[in-house]
């Protein structure tokens, strides 16, 4: 599955709770961009890390989860195949998830460093989810762990519940203007709409 020139190690790593009936053909079919950019002709096939000590890309059946650890060579339009593949993957979720992906400069060496040049190494979150609310709640509570992580250096976690609930208010207000764009955006009853607008869709994952 490697590429010849390529410019990135790119490693994905996380664990998504899936819904109890989703099959492994199911989760298969919704991971076929990144496997499909890989070079495979199944998820199977590409399902090992380029790193043999890391586990991969695993199907657990028994506790419905999707994990991954993995890496592959490719370029930067593999963000691409990463945003085609979350939005399949937000209709099998059972509960809000995030992914971590992170480029490494795989032409950056000592001689670049020696010469002050900046590595192109890169890092993004990505969201998935059932619904707007639950990948809302994720990305509330990492912001919160990482609030906490910097702020107990200076103060005892239990003078922090104040921050906490500045946080709370923050992601409220930006789940009621989602509700209510959502709500603005969607046909009278009764209008005989068979679609709606654009926005009336659900947000398929957010970075």
């Amino acid at each position: 599955m490697s590429r010849f020139n390529t410019t990135f190690e790119i490693h994905l790593h996380g664990t998504v709770s899936l819904r109890t009936e989703i099959t492994f053909e199911q989760l298969q079919d919704v991971l076929r961009p990144i496997w499909v950019y890989a070079g495979a002709l199944s998820l199977t096939e590409c399902a090992d890390s380029f790193y043999e000590e890391e586990p991969g890309i695993r199907f657990d059946a028994n506790d419905h989860l999707l994990q991954i650890c993995w890496t592959i060579k490719g370029e930067d339009d593999f963000r691409q195949a990463l945003d085609d593949m979350c939005m399949g993957l937000n209709d099998l979720t059972q509960a809000g998830a995030a992914l971590e992906v992170t480029f490494y400069d795989a032409e950056f060496d000592d001689e670049d460093e020696v010469q002050g040049r900046d590595s192109r190494d890169d890092f993004l979150m990505l969201f998935v989810g059932p619904t707007p609310a639950a990948i809302m709640q994720v990305q509330r509570d990492l912001l919160v762990q990482d609030l906490i992580t910097l702020m107990e250096r200076h103060f005892d976690a239990s003078e922090l519940s104040d921050v906490v609930l500045e946080v709370d208010k923050l992601f409220s207000q930006r789940f009621d203007s989602l509700v209510n764009s959502l709500e603005i955006s969607m046909p009278p009853k009764g209008s005989g709409g068979g679609s709606t607008g654009h926005g009336g869709r659900r947000p398929r994952h957010l970075h």
